[in-house]
């Protein structure tokens, strides 16, 4: 596997964009479409290239929704901000052995196209792809850069989007707590007002019923007001940029059940039972566990098991959210385990040979310290490894 040298730096723009991969599939078609039309080929693919994963958003002609990063050629054309166009994959060494060249009916032309958020950001790409030997003009190359930039920039407004609707969210707790402060002071005031009309005492100081009923009337006007805040069924203006423990769990099978199964691994998803319909944000959280389960199976052999375990639990005022994630593969030793919590993980190899840089477990801790959370590890080399995270949200 290859990667830039500014790899890390490339991973944080990317977690930045805060992308699920399970709601964002058809978003691209329309481009894709445009590219086939323009260079006259086959396929094409919109492409995300995380820590260990190549993520496709759309896919027009190959019918394929990830890949695992170390296999796929579009590694390599985020190495660079030109395009990598290749006119014949057989007499590319880098990838004359790979299963889809090698096959009478395999792919022969590949060009790809960096999804550049910045000068030397290069998240993913533009590629497409045939079965024939073929070359591009100047001017369709030109016309996949453009498509490229609007596929850059529809990411960007969906990011801009997301920031939006947190502000809302933010507003709209605000307006919620806000409520809730001052329900309790205009009780108490009602609650005076109906103690001294009780005990007759307005009838004892000339005009003070008439102010009794002035603040009884206004409290209740507001107390309404605020149990209406309160109480409204209004969902949240941001139910997207929430999970619940079901839709979480929902999530993680969808993308990673086939990682785990082209291993030969057992990957379960276990929820708690009691609060799995109550929503919290996710802000990151598909970042961080992705990475951790990704990282899980790479180092648990055939036959192994993937575990996370899902746990949240209402405090008073706050949600605690737990996320375990452990396997039963090769471990860890006690340095590792250390360079981890210092985030200065380095490179090893997976149990099946894949190749890793450690930038997956290092842009977990980022984002876990960026959320003011906790990360502990524990791992008893050769027998299994254990990830707990726990976050705090207002409720």
């Amino acid at each position: 596997m290859v990667f830039p040298n500014n790899e890390f730096e490339r991973l944080i723009r990317l977690s930045e964009l805060d992308l699920d991969f399970t709601a964002l599939e058809v978003s691209f078609e329309d481009l894709t479409r445009l590219a086939v039309k323009v260079t006259g080929t086959q396929m094409s693919l919109v492409n995300i290239i995380d820590a260990h994963t190549q993520w496709t958003l759309d896919d027009l002609g190959l019918g394929v929704k990830q890949a695992p990063r170390e296999n796929s050629v579009c590694q390599y054309a985020i190495m660079s901000d030109m395009p990598l166009e290749i006119s014949d994959l057989r007499i590319d060494e880098r990838f004359t052995s790979r299963d889809f060249v090698e096959r009478l009916d395999g792919l022969r032309y590949y060009i790809g196209i960096p999804l550049q958020l910045e000068s030397g950001i290069n998240i993913g790409t533009l590629c497409v792809l045939d079965s024939e030997v073929k070359s591009l003009t100047p001017e369709k190359v030109e016309i996949l850069l453009i498509i490229a930039e609007t596929v850059v920039e529809r990411l960007k407004s969906m990011q801009k989007i997301q920031s939006l609707n947190a502000s809302l969210h933010e507003a709209y707790l605000s307006k919620k707590q806000a409520a809730h402060d001052i329900r309790g002071p205009l009780s108490g005031i009602i609650g005076l007002s109906e103690l001294i009309n009780k005990k007759g005492m307005s009838s004892k100081v000339e005009g003070l019923l008439q102010y009794i009923s002035m603040i009884e009337k206004s409290g209740r006007s507001l107390l309404d007001l605020t149990d209406e805040i309160m109480s409204e069924d209004n969902k949240s203006p941001v139910d997207d940029l929430e999970l619940s423990l079901s839709l979480f769990k929902e999530k993680l099978l969808r993308l990673y059940q086939t990682q785990a199964k082209s291993k030969g691994i057992q990957f379960t998803v276990n929820v708690d039972s009691g609060n799995e319909s109550v929503r919290f944000s996710k802000n990151k959280l598909l970042a961080i566990v992705g990475n951790l389960i990704s990282n899980a199976i790479k180092f648990t052999p055939n036959g192994g098991i993937v575990t996370v375990t899902l746990v949240l639990a209402l405090i008073l005022e706050e949600k605690l959210l737990e996320i375990i994630v452990s396997d039963n593969g090769q471990g860890m030793p006690e340095k590792a385990i250390q360079q981890i919590l210092d985030g200065k993980a380095e490179t090893t190899s997976g149990t099946s040979g894949e190749k890793g840089y450690g930038f997956g477990l290092k842009l977990v801790k980022e984002l876990v310290v960026s959320l003011n959370g906790q990360i502990t590890l524990s791992s008893d080399f050769q027998r299994g490894t254990e990830f707990k995270i726990l976050l705090s949200q207002l409720i």
